[in-house]
């Protein structure tokens, strides 16, 4: 499932749920189960607790379905849940052994899931923002700034596969850059 398809899917089963629908919970859980256990084993080998925590997390999410409308980005929301959820059983077991916290040694790595999370989201999003600008341009437009800055093209090839004079492709190039100026404002 694409992640367009998946938020307008997790959209609808929202809404769904939060409108007493324990179907769209059941799939929202199939949805999001895997995705969360993946991430989740970055932050912890054992498996049963992390196991629990993701239990925990869709507990409290069923049990607080007035609120969940209001959310934007479920997945985003469950993968902060789960990181808070783990962290908080992290922090229980510490402070219940014997042993200093200082002496204890963490293993996992939440900045490199949370920064390549962070760092796909935001390609996403500026792609989105790129085919949106592009829609801004004519047909032709869009395919001399697409052979020009996408793949690289030469003035005198974009001339040849678009089958007009260099001052033509340039006038073109001007007029599109022009428009997705004006788009970006």
């Amino acid at each position: 499932m694409t992640n367009n398809n998946l938020k307008a899917r997790t959209r609808e089963l929202v809404t769904e749920f939060c409108n007493g629908d324990n179907q769209a919970f059941a799939q929202l859980y199939d949805l999001y189960i895997q995705m969360l256990f993946n991430y989740g084993m970055k932050l912890t080998q054992d498996k049963e607790l992390l196991k629990d925590c993701i239990h925990d997390v869709f507990v409290k999410l069923y049990k607080k379905r007035s609120d969940k409308q209001t959310i934007n980005n479920l997945g985003s929301y469950l993968i902060i849940s789960l990181k808070n959820r783990l962290f908080d059983e992290f922090r229980r077991q510490t402070f219940a052994t014997e042993e200093a916290a200082e002496n204890y040694e963490y293993s996992f790595s939440v900045t490199d899931v949370e920064n390549d999370y962070l760092h796909t989201e935001h390609e996403l999003i500026q792609s989105e923002q790129v085919a949106h600008l592009m829609r801004n341009l004519t047909r032709r437009q869009r395919q001399a700034i697409t052979l020009y800055y996408i793949e690289e093209r030469k003035y005198d090839e974009i001339c040849q596969i678009m089958q007009m004079n260099y001052h033509s492709v340039r006038n073109l190039m001007h007029r599109g850059m022009l428009k997705l100026r004006e788009a970006a404002v």
